[in-house]
């Protein structure tokens, strides 16, 4: 065998191996795996948020161990991780807006307000950011006993939100009793992708 052959079988392997660890959602790439907190998590879904026909965002649910169903999801104990990468420009106000209606829709006004110091911090922390391009990708992890933390870009934000119940109360948001998108709480509960 020739080196040149060699050398295209190898680049075939090594990009079949490349592809079979990360999942294409939206057109972005979602890497099968990832590590929060020292703990490995699996991708449970993904999906592309819609609002008007437009695509707005790519998103992917990352657990320790997949879950169909929006109770397991929520009360899964250990480390999660929520990864949104989006696909239009936005402003910081649009995004942050867009979280706080998703958690007034699925939460009783007694509920937000316990949240409320973790809503602002959160808001807060989106609001510095002025705008987000396309292709800025915004994380937040669920780590325990420390709370929710923001990053964007590979750069945290904000402080840790340590309230407890603020990371169920965000995954409300997509997977609750009125999610933001039907399509998507299907998707991220790993019925589609």
């Amino acid at each position: 065998m020739t080196h040149a052959l060699r050398a295209l079988l190898a680049g075939l392997l090594l990009a079949t191996a490349v592809s079979a660890s990360a999942a294409e959602i939206g057109g972005v790439a979602f890497d099968e795996r990832a590590t929060v907190a020292g703990q490995e998590l699996v991708l449970n879904g993904g999906g592309v948020r819609t609002r008007l026909l437009f695509k707005v965002y790519a998103m992917g649910l990352y657990l320790p161990s997949r879950a169909t169903s929006p109770e397991a999801v929520v009360s899964a104990a250990g480390a999660k991780r929520i990864r949104i990468v989006l696909l239009r420009d936005l402003e910081a106000k649009q995004f942050a807006d867009a979280l706080v209606e998703g958690l007034q829709k699925n939460h009783s006004p007694a509920a937000l307000a316990a949240l409320q110091p973790s809503i602002d911090a959160l808001r807060n922390a989106l609001l510095d950011m002025k705008e987000a391009k396309t292709g800025t990708a915004v994380v937040l992890d669920s780590l325990p006993g420390i709370g929710t933390r923001l990053t964007v870009d590979g750069r945290q934000r904000g402080v840790d939100m340590a309230d407890e119940a603020f990371f169920p109360a965000l995954l409300r948001i997509w997977l609750g009793d009125k999610p933001v998108d039907g399509d998507l709480k299907k998707a991220l509960l790993g019925e589609a992708r």
